[in-house]
């Protein structure tokens, strides 16, 4: 008797980053069925990571419909390359050099697995589901605590280079000889536009000016905390503020030049800071941008949820990888 077809009608997504694993069963409609997720920090072996990983993926399929209904596996990890299929050079991680991870996924699985960078998913999932959906010729850029990141899309198709580097906006050189960057290069512009680089900002100015300001007070000089001062008036976060948006808007604008996109989208926690450094982004962008697209390129900040965006990003990419199997 001839056995009857499995249709394959689920993927995988996972998002890696360095705090937290997150993976979910996502059908053809982009409904995430079950989710589940684990502290990436508590695994610092690589082997030891990458077995969890492949147990939740098994145990979560087969409590929600059977590992049978999976067709592929979609990963989002910081410094992925989509070209090799690896993590290479991860600065934030605990695995160090080329790390294979798409191969050692599906020597475990027995499926077919997608690696990119978070930039290259998040983009995706703007494209799928976000704001640049049924958009040809856009750009996401990722603001974060880790640093900046960036995806383009060029006639509704990621360029992603030669080499699977394109998109690294964040590390543009912004200010010549400028703050040192953990690339191991001075003045990028995520060393003055990522939480960290306002952070810095902040405790500048803050040595160089004695008056009373409530950033002094501060546990933490986050985003949040600065842009709690401005709400209140304090001048000298405001201007932690502007200089960001200033500098933000200046590399956002030669982006735009080269590219000529539709849209930037802007994701990731600072891009919900709020008028206090998107005013002065915008206000710089338009200043600096080539006039002959001025005011016809839309500066836009997502209107997705970044956890759920990032793993439906990630089960895009599970979609459009070949189909492979061990078992079935």
């Amino acid at each position: 008797m001839k056995s009857e077809t499995i249709i394959k009608s689920r993927v995988i997504g996972v998002d890696v980053n360095v705090d937290q694993t997150t993976l979910a069963i996502v059908d053809l409609r982009g409904s995430i069925i079950a989710r589940d997720s684990f502290d990436t920090m508590s695994y610092p072996s690589l082997n030891d990571f990458v077995s969890t990983l492949s147990e939740r993926i098994t145990m979560l399929a087969e409590a929600n419909g059977g590992y049978e209904t999976i067709r592929s596996v979609g990963v989002s990890a910081p410094s992925a390359n989509f070209v090799t299929g690896c993590v290479e050079n991860a600065i934030n991680m605990p695995w160090k050099g080329m790390v294979p991870l798409a191969a050692l996924l599906r020597d475990r699985l027995g499926l077919a697995v997608a690696l990119a960078n978070d930039a290259h998913s998040t983009a995706l999932g703007e494209k799928e589901f976000g704001s640049a959906h049924g958009m040809q010729d856009f750009i996401v850029v990722s603001l974060g605590h880790g640093g900046v990141g960036s995806c383009v899309f060029c006639k509704g198709k990621p360029n992603l280079g030669s080499y699977g580097f394109a998109g690294e906006i964040g590390h543009v050189c912004i200010v010549p000889g400028g703050r040192q960057c953990s690339c191991g290069r001075k003045g990028c512009l995520e060393q003055y536009t990522s939480a960290r680089g306002m952070r810095q900002t902040a405790e500048e100015l803050l040595a160089r000016h004695d008056g009373p300001s409530l950033l002094r007070e501060q546990k933490e000089l986050s985003p949040e905390t600065i842009a709690d001062c401005c709400e209140k008036g304090d001048t000298l976060a405001i201007e932690v503020m502007r200089q960001t948006g200033q500098i933000l808007g200046l590399g956002l604008a030669n982006y735009a030049t080269v590219l000529n996109p539709e849209a930037i989208i802007l994701t990731g926690n600072l891009s919900k800071i709020g008028h206090w450094m998107m005013d002065p982004m915008r206000e710089s962008f338009d200043e600096h941008v080539f006039r002959n697209i001025r005011g016809k390129v839309k500066l836009l900040t997502s209107i997705l949820d970044d956890h759920e965006r990032d793993v439906l990003g990630a089960s895009a990419l599970a979609w459009e990888v070949k189909e492979y199997s061990l078992f079935i």
